[in-house]
């Protein structure tokens, strides 16, 4: 009861005592009063001290040695050594390289590796994927992917809840921005209904055909919980329907995709192998041609023309589905696709090197084991990109394509705390990222392998 109902509550009953009962209630009033604890005052959250061998910062300097000061969710400062505010706690990480939590723009997080996708429309339900989400947030996030991109679940909007759940605190997970559902024509790359024409799966409308109908899913997604569009430009590798090099939507189809999602004041993201989709996917603006597999030269000056779309190529999943596609649950007509992609895929990446393409970091997983998503790093690297590139790629580039800058993808003061720390010196040896032993997302560590811990200093 606050104070004022209480006094109002006891001059009413006071009206009704004898002046001596009146006079004792008041003083027992007045003591109760007395006796409730003033509030404590806020308390400004420890400074901790986070200190190894070097430190990559996400925009391309070294610093060595590295030191991080964290205070809540928060970095404080960052330098070469013990900063001017004196530590409340440490974590001494010895000769390992700190850096930025890692980001990856294409994941499939509550997909259940090995199990197919139109095998999980008529085997599985939405809560399976989302509870295979849980899981899989939590082996990302502790691989050090602290921010990802979700590309679209085969159970419509089961991305959504994730998010929403790890954006609670309920249960630890990357940040994340999820497509809720992408938007495909009918017989093609995202069509589900491939398996039987007698056979219908009610809550999967993703299907969209004509500009009207393609306004009117994109503004379902939004209106359902997604941050950006993902529209299918082209036919996919791991699809019975049209073949990955064919462009599946119309340029008017494309166009009205960015247009509304622009209007929603968001990104469009388009799933493009073949040469034309992927040149109509520029020109229509949207923000990432992913895959991209068989951009032309063409294609490439479009992009380096572009100040606003940007290539997110995906090699190591162009590896992985050839050689243990049967392993994974990939129908061997689609393992034969990816490895047809193959005879494109490293090449284009290499064109786009020489040409100084700025580019964004995306694996696919789900595709594959989730927590392997660092494997790209190495293919990327054998294909022309150096490492320090290749980290940026994973850190600021692809902050700055989320539109998420301001907050993640270097480690800079103001920025969240999420950061990670790899055995040994990616530099020398790209693959170190593969070999994470301590994440930490938001000021909170939800990995230690070295048995870190944080010494209290106070």
């Amino acid at each position: 009861m606050s104070c004022f109902l209480y006094f109002q509550h006891f001059s009413a009953a006071r009206r009704r005592l004898s002046p001596a009962l009146a006079t004792l209630a008041t003083l027992a009033a007045a003591a109760a009063l007395a006796a409730t604890p003033p509030p404590l005052p806020a308390q400004e959250p420890p400074n901790i001290l986070i200190r190894a061998a070097r430190l990559i910062d996400g925009s391309g300097a070294v610093i060595e040695p590295g030191v991080v000061m964290v205070a809540g969710e928060r970095i404080v400062a960052v330098g070469p050594e013990a900063l001017e505010r004196p530590p409340d706690a440490t974590v001494e990480l010895g000769e390992a390289t700190i850096l930025p939590g890692l980001i990856d723009l294409h994941t499939h997080l509550t997909d259940r590796v090995g199990t197919h996708w139109e095998e999980v429309l008529v085997t599985t339900t939405p809560a399976q994927a989302a509870l295979w989400g849980a899981a899989n947030a939590l082996t990302t996030l502790r691989a050090g992917f602290t921010t990802v991109r979700d590309m679209g679940p085969t159970w419509p909007y089961t991305d959504v809840d994730l998010r929403d759940i790890v954006n609670a605190g309920v249960l630890p997970g990357p940040r994340m921005q999820v497509a809720g559902n992408y938007v495909s024509a009918t017989g093609g790359a995202g069509d589900a209904r491939q398996f039987s024409i007698y056979v219908d799966v009610p809550v999967v409308r993703n299907l969209a055909d004509g500009v009207d109908a393609v306004r009117a899913a994109v503004r379902t997604n939004h209106k359902n919980g997604a941050d950006f569009t993902k529209i299918l430009a082209t036919g996919a590798v791991l699809s019975r329907g049209l073949p990955p090099g064919a462009q599946q939507y119309s340029d008017a189809e494309l166009a009205v995709a960015v247009e509304e999602t622009n209007r929603w004041g968001r990104f469009t993201a388009a799933h493009a192998h073949g040469t034309g989709g992927i040149k109509a996917a520029i020109r229509a603006g949207v923000r990432t041609v992913d895959h991209g597999s068989m951009l032309d030269d063409e294609a490439i000056a479009m992009l380096l023309e572009s100040d606003y779309t940007y290539y997110v190529p995906t090699l190591y999943v162009g590896v992985i589905v050839p050689r243990d596609g049967a392993a994974l649950g990939v129908p061997e007509e689609q393992i034969r696709r990816s490895t047809e992609m193959m005879r494109y895929r490293n090449a284009t990446f290499r064109r786009a090197m020489e040409a100084g393409l700025t580019v964004g970091f995306g694996t696919d997983a789900g595709v594959f084991e989730h927590g392997h998503n660092a494997r790209e790093f190495q293919i990327r690297v054998e294909n022309g990109q150096s490492e320090m590139d290749a980290i940026t790629s994973a850190t600021s580039i692809s902050a700055m394509i989320m539109g998420w800058e301001a907050d993640v993808g270097s480690l800079e003061a103001g920025k969240y705390a999420d950061v990670i720390a790899v055995q040994g010196n990616p530099l020398d040896d790209i693959t170190a990222l593969e070999r994470v032993i301590w994440v930490m997302k938001g000021g909170e560590v939800h990995r230690d392998d070295r048995g870190a811990g944080i010494r209290r200093d106070w």
